[in-house]
C-alpha cells in the first residue's frame, strides 16, 4: 500500500482558518504576509532579513554550547555562521517523552525545508525551539502510550519537591521518570529495547524536562542536523534583551491593535486563538526561578526595560522575540500556532519590520498493516473510520449481517414505499386527509423496519466478537479517544514496532508541496 493524501477538511476538527490558510489562501492573506504555496516568498523573505554579525556570533557561540556535538548537527552550526545563512524554525513544548507524534513530524518538515531552501541557493538549517518557557505542567508531565493489543495506556511523572510552583516547565526536575511502566508497556513490541534505551539515555532522575525532551529528540533525529535552541539559557535571553526592552516601550501603543486584530478575525468569520483585551499583558518576568505575571501601571510597563533580560513574551509575543533572535525564513508550525501568527502580524510590523512565511506542518497517520487489512475487509478508509468507536462498531456490523437478510429487510422497506406510493395517489383524489395520514403511518412501518436492521446489525456484531475487537483495534489505532493518531500517542510505541529508522522512513515522504494529511502505511 503507498501512502495516500486525506484533504484536512475531511478530517474532524478543522478549524475554518486553518482550512483557509491550506486550501484558500487568498481568503487569509491580510493576516499573513507570505504564501507558503509561492516559492518567491522565501526568496523575498530571505532578501528582507538584515542580521547583524555580531548577533549571529552571539548566537552560534550560544547555540554551540547548548547542542551534543554531532557530525551533522556540527555542521549545521558552522553554517549558521555563515553570513546570509537564514534559519527554519520550528518548536513544541518540552512533553514527557517527547509530546505527541507530530512532534517528529514538526523537526522532519523543518529539515527537509531547510533542505530544499539549500539545494535552490538559500542555505539554510533547521532550528528546533524547546518551549521551555511555558508553565502549565500539567499540559506536558504525560505521554500516551498502546501497547501490543492496542490498549491506551497515559504514563505520567511527578515533579520533585524542589521543583514545586510556577517555574518554567523546562526547568522542572522528575526525580522518577515512569521509565519502568513504559518498558511494561512496550515490552512485546520488536523494538522496544531500541526506544527503552534512547529514553534511559534522556531520562535521567533528576534531570529537568527541558534538557531531558532535548535529549531524546537528539537521539531519534540524529540524521536530520537539527540545532536545538533552549529561550531560558541567559545568554540567549541577554542577545534578546534589546528587542524585549523595545517590546515594553511599545506596548502601550501595540495593544490597540492586537485588539483590533481579534475584531478583524471575527468580522472575518475566524477565531482568535488568544483572547486579548486592553488589560492582556504581553510578558511574564522570571523572578527567583518562578515565572510571575505582569501588571501594567498608569498604561505602562514600570522599569521593566531595565530589566529586559528577564523579561518573558507571552505566547502572541513569542514568536516576534524568536524572529528578532534568529534569522528566520519560515516558521513551521500546527492549526493553532498558524493562529497564532493571524494575530501575531501586528506585532511583526511594530517591532520587527518583517515576518517569516509560516508553513503548516507535514502531518501523518501511521497506518500498520492489521489496521490496513481491516479497513480493506470492512470497505472502509481512513478517513471514514475517524469516528467515535460506537459509530465505527456500527459501520463494522453493517458488514456481517447476512446479505439475504439484509436484501429482506431493503426489499421489505423499498415494497412497502412502493405501495404506499400507489395508495396515496389514490387517496388524494378520494380524500387528502386520509392521504396524509397514510405518509404518517408509512413513516411509522419503515422507521421501525430500519430499527430492526440496526438491530440485526448490532446483534451480528455481538455475536462475532473477532469484528468487535477488530472495531476496538481501528478505532484505537486511527482515532484513540477521540482524537487524531498524531495529537493523541507519542511517537515512542510507532518506533517500537517498526524501529528507530522509521524517523527517516517519513523524512523520504515529507512532501512541502503537498498540503493535506497522509496515511503513511508503517
Amino acid at each position: 500500500m503507498q501512502p495516500a493524501c486525506i484533504r484536512h477538511t475531511d478530517l474532524p476538527g478543522t478549524s475554518r482558518l486553518f482550512a483557509d490558510f491550506t486550501y484558500h489562501f487568498d481568503r487569509v492573506a491580510p493576516f499573513y504576509r507570505h504564501d507558503p504555496r509561492n516559492p518567491e516568498s522565501f526568496k523575498k523573505v530571505a532578501g528582507e532579513i538584515d542580521y547583524p554579525a555580531d548577533r549571529r556570533a552571539a548566537l552560534v557561540a550560544a547555540l554551540t554550547a547548548q547542542n551534543q556535538p554531532s557530525p551533522l548537527r556540527d555542521e549545521s552550526l558552522r553554517k549558521l555562521a555563515q553570513p546570509g545563512t537564514v534559519a527554519v524554525v520550528t518548536g513544541q513544548q518540552v512533553g514527557l517523552f517527547g509530546g505527541p507524534a507530530y512532534t517528529i513530524y514538526k523537526a522532519l518538515t523543518a529539515a527537509r525545508m531547510a533542505q530544499c531552501l539549500s539545494d535552490q541557493g538559500i542555505p539554510a538549517v533547521p532550528i528546533f525551539w524547546l518551549a521551555t518557557e511555558d508553565h502549565d505542567f500539567p499540559e506536558v508531565n504525560h505521554a500516551w502510550m498502546f501497547d501490543g493489543q492496542s490498549q491506551s495506556h497515559m504514563l505520567q511523572a511527578e515533579a520533585s519537591t524542589a521543583s514545586k510552583g510556577q517555574r518554567p516547565v523546562g526547568w522542572i526536575a522528575i526525580d522518577q521518570p515512569p521509565i519502568a511502566a513504559l518498558k511494561e508497556v512496550l515490552r512485546f513490541m520488536p523494538f522496544a529495547d531500541e526506544v527503552i534505551a534512547a529514553v534511559e539515555q534522556s531520562y535521567v532522575p533528576g534531570a529537568n524536562m527541558g534538557a531531558s525532551f532535548q535529549r531524546l529528540l537528539e537521539v531519534l533525529t540524529r540524521n536530520l542536523g537539527l540545532i536545538f535552541l533552549d529561550p531560558l539559557d541567559p545568554a540567549l535571553r541577554a542577545i534578546a534583551a534589546p528587542f524585549m526592552a523595545k517590546a515594553v516601550k511599545a506596548a502601550k501603543d501595540i495593544q490597540p491593535r492586537l485588539v483590533a486584530r481579534n475584531q478583524e478575525l471575527t468580522d472575518a468569520g475566524y477565531h482568535a486563538q488568544v483572547h486579548v483585551d486592553a488589560g492582556t499583558s504581553l510578558f511574564f518576568v522570571l523572578d527567583k526561578g518562578h515565572r510571575m505575571p505582569v501588571r501594567r501601571k498608569d498604561g505602562n510597563y514600570a522599569d521593566l526595560a531595565d530589566r529586559a533580560a528577564d523579561v518573558s513574551p507571552n505566547a502572541l509575543l513569542r514568536p516576534v522575540m524568536q524572529d528578532y533572535l534568529l534569522p528566520t525564513v519560515a516558521y513551521i508550525g500546527g492549526p493553532g500556532e498558524l493562529a497564532y501568527f493571524a494575530q501575531s502580524e501586528v506585532l511583526y510590523d511594530a517591532l520587527l519590520g518583517r515576518m517569516p512565511v509560516v508553513m503548516s506542518r507535514s502531518a501523518f497517520t501511521l497506518l500498520d498493516a492489521r489496521s490496513a487489512k481491516l479497513l480493506d475487509r470492512y470497505k472502509l478508509t481512513v478517513d471514514r473510520a475517524l469516528i467515535p468507536q460506537n459509530v465505527l462498531a456500527d459501520l463494522v456490523a453493517k458488514t456481517l449481517v447476512p446479505q439475504e437478510l439484509k436484501g429482506s429487510l431493503e426489499s421489505a422497506t423499498a415494497k412497502i414505499n412502493a405501495e404506499v406510493d400507489r395508495m396515496k395517489a389514490e387517496l388524494e383524489a378520494f380524500d387528502p386527509t386520509l392521504a396524509k395520514a397514510l405518509t404518517n403511518s408509512r413513516s411509522r412501518i419503515t422507521y421501525q423496519l430500519d430499527r430492526m436492521l440496526r438491530k440485526t446489525e448490532r446483534e451480528a456484531l455481538r455475536r462475532d466478537e473477532r469484528a468487535s475487537a477488530e472495531a476496538q483495534h481501528l478505532s484505537a489505532m486511527l482515532y484513540p479517544h477521540r482524537h487524531l493518531q498524531e495529537r493523541f500517542y507519542s511517537i515512542l510505541p510507532f518506533l517500537a514496532q517498526h524501529g528507530l529508522n522509521l524517523v527517516d522512513r517519513l523524512y523520504q515522504h515529507v512532501e512541502l508541496d503537498c498540503p493535506d494529511h497522509r496515511v503513511f502505511p508503517v
